[in-house]
Parts: C-alpha cells; structure tokens; sequence
C-alpha cells in the first residue's frame, strides 16, 4: 500500500507590523591598537560603572511618576567617556499623522550605531512614539527611543538596590576578589554621588537648592524685581535676565504670570476702577462689578500661563500665535480660555 502526501494548500501571508532589524556588527577597520577591547567588551565595562537612575520625575498632569532623559544621559555620560564608547543615531523610519484639529502623533524607529574604542560596531533599531499639540512630537519620540535604547542595552539600575543585588533566595558567599571588587565598585560609586551631575553653571539659580556642604551664593531674586517693574519694558528685561541666567519653564511662568497680573491692574486703574484688596477678609464680599475686556483678557493670560506651566509648556507662546494667528497679549479672554482649556486636555479640544 502506497501513501502519497496531498499538497498543502499555499497560504497567504499574515500581514505583520514593520519589523525591526536585527542587530547588526561591524568589525574594527584594520590596524586598532593591540589591546584595545572591542566594542562588547566597552559596553559590560560601561555596565559595571554606570550608576542608577531613579523614578524622580513627576508629570503633574496626568499625576505619574517617569525617569526623564536628562537624567539618564547624565548617568551614561561619564562611563560612555571613560571607556571609549559614543553613540550615532540616524531615523530609519518615520511617520507622522495629525489627530483631531491640532494633535500631532509621530512613529520612528531611530538607528542606533554604537562604536567602541577599536572602532567596531554595534547597530541596533529602537521604535519611539510620541504625540504633541505643537512641533515636538519627533523631538519626544527620539528622546523616548533613546532612553530604552540605553536602559536596556547599558541595563542602567532603576534603584540603589538593583546593584550588586544578589540571588536572595538561594545566596552564595562571595569569593574573596569578588567580595574586594564590589567594594571597590562601591567606593567609586559614593564618590561620584558626592558630585553635582545636572548643573553646569559655578553658581546655582535662585530656582535651585546648593549642593551640601556649598556656601550659599548671592542670588537675584527676579520675581521680586518683576514685582517692582514699572514698565512693560523694564519686565522684559528682567526676563531676558532670568533666561540667560537658566531659568526653567515654570520659573518663567511665574515672572509672566505676575506680568499678567500687574497689566490687569493697569488696566483696572485706567478705566476708574479700584484695584481689589490684597487680603479679602479685611472687607465683606461685595457685589463684583463686571470686569473690562481687558481685565477678563489679564485674567485668563494667569490662568493660560500657570497651565501651561504644570503641563512643561515652554513654547507657550509660539504655539498659541501659531495657533490663533496673534500674540497672547493681544486675544481676548474667550481664546485664552480655549488655549488653556486645550492644554488641559491634553491637547483635544
């Protein structure tokens, strides 16, 4: 009796999402010094020095805590240095839609070659996602792909406990050079946790605390200055001072919140109405008067920037004029309102 084998009905093939490409090495061009380690051999030596990056930022919008590439780029940098490794990236792949009115979302996959001392190299692609209601939904998409680009091939700890951190249901009683090199390891780790990573500037803003054991710098107080402005020009000034000098975005907010309050003040006092007390307890609640456009417009503007100060807008004002098609010092309250009540959403309106 003879048994043939039927063909198999030809499937067609099941559509797939775009695949990354495997990684990919490229040998040292000839003539690398004797001894010098490949790039392998640079990247567990970046692994065994580089420190933990913890879970400190918070995103206030959404109330979620999230590790922020400066600090893991502030992590990897003296390690990457020590032993000889960089990093080029070039975009394999990118995509952009728009979603709803204003809504940008961007698809990338970032291609990621890292050199070592000989000069070989390892590529490896990274997908990165990221959506934004102005222009930086490519910048956030890069900066996401590279963070777990070097979170998972530097395998950077999340925690203090994640170094060194040993079998504990079954552990073993280290070697005595083992026992030796991880207290090495750790010398050099307290070291560099004595110094200052994220500022470069010899003295710290009035926006930052001093490093311990620094002596307290003389510091400009600019939104004391800005309270004493007299003028819209002696404001931009103060602000211009307070940008070269580093400021951060919800630093900025508040000089321009205060400016936003003291135009709605002028603008009171030009139409005849008082300014309002400082302290409402001084005085039963009276029947408020209708506020002037003006007045409205001030208003709004405080609210707009404080917005966008918890949601880390620092283009705030290049988006609403691109946006509206005017400065925020000249719309109205309605539009300032809307901006706003966008920003709060998420950017949907």
């Amino acid at each position: 009796m003879t048994v043939t084998a039927l063909p198999l009905p030809h499937l067609p093939a099941v559509p797939t999402a775009a695949a990354v490409a495997a990684p990919i090495y490229q040998p040292a061009p000839v003539g690398p010094a004797e001894g010098t380690p490949n790039v392998f051999g640079a990247i567990a030596a970046v692994m065994r020095d580089v420190m933990p990056v913890a879970k400190d930022k918070e995103n206030t919008q959404q109330r979620y805590k999230f590790r922020g590439i400066d600090d893991v780029m502030s992590a990897m940098a003296g390690p990457l240095r020590a032993h000889g490794v960089f990093i080029l990236p070039t975009i394999a792949a990118h995509h952009t839609e728009r979603r709803g009115e204003k809504m940008t979302h961007v698809t990338i996959t970032m291609r990621y070659h890292v050199y070592g001392p000989a000069g070989d190299c390892l590529t490896a692609e990274v997908p990165g996602e990221a959506s934004d209601f102005a222009d930086k939904a490519t910048n956030k998409a890069q900066s996401a792909a590279l963070k777990y680009l070097l979170f998972t091939l530097f395998m950077i700890p999340v925690d203090g406990r994640s170094v060194d951190d040993g079998d504990r249901d079954h552990p073993v009683e280290p070697t005595p050079e083992h026992r030796a090199e991880r207290q090495q390891r750790q010398q050099q780790r307290g070291q560099r946790q004595q110094q200052p990573r994220r500022s470069n500037r010899a003295e710290p803003g009035p926006w930052e605390q001093p490093q311990q054991g620094q002596q307290q710098p003389q510091r400009t107080d600019y939104l004391a200055h800005a309270e004493r402005a007299n003028s819209p020009e002696q404001f931009d000034k103060i602000r211009a001072a307070a940008v070269q000098a580093g400021a951060p975005a919800d630093y900025l907010a508040q000089l321009d919140a205060v400016a936003a309050r003291k135009r709605g003040a002028a603008h009171g006092q030009q139409q005849g109405q008082p300014q309002a007390p400082k302290r409402a307890e001084q005085a039963p609640p009276q029947p408020s008067a209708p506020k002037s456009p003006e007045a409205a417009a001030a208003e709004a503007e405080n609210a707009l920037r404080l917005a966008a100060s918890r949601a880390n807008l620092p283009t705030l004002d290049a988006d609403f004029e691109r946006v509206h098609g005017l400065p925020i010092a000249q719309a109205g309250a309605q539009q300032l309102d809307a901006f706003r009540a966008m920003i709060e959403n998420g950017g949907a309106r």
